[in-house]
């Protein structure tokens, strides 16, 4: 194939980004003779599976016509955005997709500004048309002013329109899902649209790394794109981001065919490849030619807004369900991250055995510490906080732009509680017993709501965010703390000692599961904490009564997943993650510790 298409995907969080992958791998010539089963294709990794959202951008490549066009799926999440800034470097242009019902949202923007900074061609594709209340004309007409506001240029702004239906597999130049039958006028727009590679195949060796991976028989992969010259397996220099040059020996070269990669002896500028070779090999940095060395720009990636404390697990049940449980191995594991992911950043904590590690978002470290745990770690937690900065000798903090749609009749409850967080409406309009409401609001007064958000709108509500950037520090916040509930005494709960219990809250726990004393085992229904014994037990006698075998029984109990742990966590609390369990603690474990540690703080 002597002509290339490098292409990625760029969407809001669920506008259909990876089934529209699937469709065009479907009817690629690359799979006509076998045919591929299931949906969501390249959404490999289990947690992509459970959640069905995209994590790590993907690398695939179809044939159409004799051209190979290489696509990239991206995340649509406001927390992964790190992966969309890197996959900017590797394609010449982008299919913005857009839901056809719902228009550009918040994280529409924050990928078509990252396209259209890159300078690339951008498709306008409209997905879902098949929806009943699909609004198209309007979804276009959104698009262009957005276009606009992000200063793009006459060029970029003059964009193709497909419109199509992902999920069915077909796309057309007209909005008339009638006349459609496959994904053809899609191919047909990339090859006229898309353009070719700018690149010299006879100038000297540039290669960038815009991903880095790693295989058990060849150890540690880069991805990027030639960006000028031939690429062959051999000698090379390697640049890394500090601008240090070293030599090194590049032992294998792939390309992208289909879902997988094929080892070749050279491939031409304008090609995504997968290397390896250099064991120390991180993103963004560079692969040249010995002789004529030249550094690509290093990728600029924006700063983490969210800050966790990870430490080694202390305690009581420490060691028991956990594979790798001390510093050395969560440090071990953390470093490795870090060479994955550009958008992370980890620092030492205070004591020994913590790290203090930032990210983008409350999800972007929730599914770090998810995996983690699947692999077997064991760690305790902090409370998520922002991070602040100081500009001019003023404190600074992050905000957020937050869009959210709820039933109309719930948009009260909704405002009041925004308000609470310091939030200020920016728009409010009402459509079919639909709010939409969008606020301004610091990054802050989101940690910990999203869950509350949930239960006030009875799971109707949906809530999208976008990073705006850093402003003044907006003051305390009158937030209504919580207060646990907290274990007297080590043992196992019992049925009799959690009906009490009940009585104050809700619980977290059911009877059997094995307590500690300073676990949280639910919420006290006032904003206080309260010790209770939930090991108790009824005291049996040889002495019958008229009440025996009338007895209450157990409320439903709470099962918190990880994201709402970490959002209940209070200041003074800790989250106990092992393969097998979370548990909430507090920091002091002895109830005298924590009445100390409270008189120390307001002495």
């Amino acid at each position: 194939m002597s002509e290339i298409r490098n292409v990625a995907i760029i969407a809001h969080v669920d506008h259909g980004k990876t089934t529209l992958a699937d469709a065009l791998l479907k009817q690629s010539e690359t799979f006509q003779e076998k045919t591929l089963e299931g949906e969501t294709i390249l959404d490999m990794n289990p947690i992509e599976r459970e959640r069905g959202i995209t994590i790590l951008s993907k690398n695939c490549a179809v044939a159409y016509k004799g051209v190979k066009i290489n696509i990239v799926d991206t995340p649509g999440h406001a927390d992964f955005g790190g992966e969309v800034e890197r996959v900017m470097s590797l394609v010449d242009g982008a299919l913005l997709l857009v839901d056809a019902k719902e228009g550009p949202m918040p994280q529409t923007r924050f990928v078509l500004k990252k396209a259209l900074e890159a300078g690339h061609r951008i498709v306008l594709v409209v997905n879902k048309i098949d929806k009943p209340d699909a609004r198209p004309d309007w979804v276009v007409d959104q698009v262009f002013d957005l276009f606009v506001t992000l200063g793009a240029s006459d060029e970029q702004t003059d964009f193709p329109i497909v419109y199509a239906s992902a999920k069915q597999g077909v796309a057309g130049l007209e909005n008339n899902l009638d006349t459609m039958t496959d994904v053809t006028p899609l191919f047909e727009t990339i090859l006229n649209e898309i353009p070719k590679p700018k690149n010299d195949s006879s100038a000297p060796l540039q290669v960038s790394v815009a991903n880095v991976n790693y295989d058990n028989y060849k150890g540690r992969m880069g991805i990027g794109r030639v960006v000028r010259g031939t690429f062959k397996p051999g000698a090379v220099l390697w640049i890394n981001r500090e601008g240090k040059s070293a030599a090194a020996k590049i032992t294998s070269l792939y390309t992208f065919i289909g879902l997988s990669k094929i080892e070749v002896q050279e491939a031409e500028a304008g090609d995504i490849v997968a290397f390896s070779g250099i064991p120390d090999l991180n993103i963004g940095e560079t692969i040249t030619d010995p002789n004529t060395p030249e550094a690509l720009p290093v990728l600029h990636i924006e700063e983490p807004t969210v800050k966790m404390t990870f430490g080694v697990n202390t305690s009581p049940f420490a060691g028991e369900e956990g594979q790798f449980t001390t510093s050395r191995n969560i440090s071990d594991r953390l470093q490795r991250e870090l060479q994955n992911d550009v958008a992370l950043k980890v620092e030492p904590g205070k004591g020994d055995g913590s790290f203090i590690v930032s990210g983008r978002g409350e999800l972007h470290l929730a599914i770090l510490i998810e995996n983690m745990r699947r692999e077997g770690f064991e760690l305790q937690v902090s409370r998520p906080q922002v991070i602040f900065k100081e500009e001019d000798g003023k404190k600074m903090e992050p905000f957020e732009e937050v869009t959210i749609e709820c039933p109309e009749e719930m948009s009260g409850s909704v405002i009041e509680k925004m308000g609470r967080r310091k939030a200020e409406m920016k728009n409010m309009r009402v459509e079919n017993g639909s709010a939409f409401l969008e606020f301004e609001i610091p990054t802050r007064g989101l940690i910990g709501y999203r869950t509350e958000f949930m239960m006030d709108t009875k799971g109707q509500g949906i809530l999208n965010t976008l990073f705006l950037g850093y402003q003044p520090f907006l003051g305390t916040m009158d937030v209504a703390p919580h207060g646990s509930l907290i274990a007297f005494e080590a043992g196992t709960a019992m049925a009799y000692g959690l009906v009490a219990a009940q009585e104050r809250g809700q619980l977290f726990i059911s009877p059997t599961v094995k307590v500690y004393e300073g676990m949280v085992v639910g919420q006290n229904s006032k904003a206080e904490d309260l010790e209770v014994n939930v090991c108790r037990e009824k005291k049996l006698s040889n002495m019958r009564s008229k009440g025996d075998g009338v007895s209450e029984g157990l409320d439903a109990v709470r099962n918190l997943s990880l994201e709402e742990a970490l959002e209940y966590l209070g200041e003074d609390e800790l989250l106990e993650v092992t393969p097998k369990s979370l548990r909430i603690r507090k920091q002091f474990l002895k109830s005298h510790e924590r009445k100390r540690s409270k008189e120390a703080k307001n002495a």
